[in-house]
């Protein structure tokens, strides 16, 4: 027996907007508050994750936000030639304020505010609940640039994203405004089928978590995103059924797995050993899940 559309329907609806933009504007107002140490530097603040897309479920309630410092930047030349690579080394100096003194900085803003609260994660600084405000997780992030060409700084080609070192000192480099402009794109040419279908699945992966069908934290919603930005946009019609059934197949059957893209288009979606890619195992083994709940309703 087929989930019922109605089930699917519920699914599709959005989680709570209300709280999450009260969460996000007040920790925004703080990190943009002109007491900070780091008030005098050029930085932005913005949202990325599911509430910043549209694509927020009950069961998911975290807000990400972020704080970029651009007074600084990090960059990938690996696609630049030597030459290119000498002009880059010669064209910029080191940052006198650099990104561990901005996290630092970032942190204590929010520590003074939040005390207890505050806990500083493996990649964010987290903000448990409390009231009416919704956990937060805060990535104090800098500029980065991915270089395809460098003659110099007024002649070079670049797409623009935010890296953060983790507690391994490893450099984690995105891209949320593409992976969100991209998300945008694709759902309005989905007929706007695309942020719905994406929140069903988020909501069909809580319910297989819960179930015992897949292990907690094997189908992140950034790639549950990333692999509906790659399915045929001919394939999201009709209804929540239809699109379920075609994008199971089209998985199953049609997809080049081994060239399916994030949504920001910068990293393959499925690749092992890559923190900015989803295991094809994870990926496999949601889809195969989800078959074998349809089939079970």
């Amino acid at each position: 027996m087929p989930i019922p559309e109605s089930q699917l329907e519920t699914w599709s609806h959005q989680g709570s907007i209300e709280q999450s933009s009260r969460t996000y504007n007040s920790i925004k107002n703080l990190l943009e508050t002109p007491t900070t140490p780091y008030a005098g530097k050029k930085f932005k603040v913005f949202l990325q994750g599911s509430y910043g897309n549209d694509t927020n479920i009950y069961a998911e309630s975290d807000v990400d936000i972020v704080v970029r410092l651009d007074d600084c930047f990090y960059s990938d030349i690996v696609s630049l030639t030597d030459e290119e690579k000498e002009a880059h080394g010669r064209a910029f100096e080191s940052a006198a304020y650099a990104y561990s003194d901005f996290k630092h900085d970032v942190l204590s803003v929010l520590e003074a505010q939040y005390g207890q609260a505050v806990n500083p994660g493996e990649k964010a600084i987290a903000i448990d609940a409390s009231g009416a405000r919704r956990k937060a997780d805060v990535i104090a992030a800098t500029a980065f640039r991915r270089y395809s060409k460098f003659r110099s700084i007024s002649d070079s080609t670049y797409v623009e994203g935010i890296c953060f070192f983790n507690k391994n000192g490893e450099l984690i480099a995105n891209y949320p405004k593409q992976h969100s402009a991209n998300l945008t794109t694709k759902h309005q040419d989905s007929s706007r089928w695309l942020k719905p279908m994406a929140r069903v699945l988020k909501n069909i992966r809580s319910r297989m978590v819960d179930d015992g069908l897949i292990e907690a934290g094997s189908a992140p919603s950034y790639y549950i995103e990333g692999l509906l930005y790659n399915v045929p946009t001919t394939k999201l019609t009709t209804s929540y059924q239809d699109c379920l059934v075609n994008i199971l197949n089209w998985y199953r059957q049609e997809a080049d797995k081994s060239n399916l893209l994030c949504a920001n288009e910068q990293y393959y979606l499925l690749r092992d050993g890559y923190h900015t890619s989803w295991t094809q195992t994870n990926c496999d083994a949601f889809i195969e899940a989800i078959v074998n709940l349809w089939n079970d309703w």
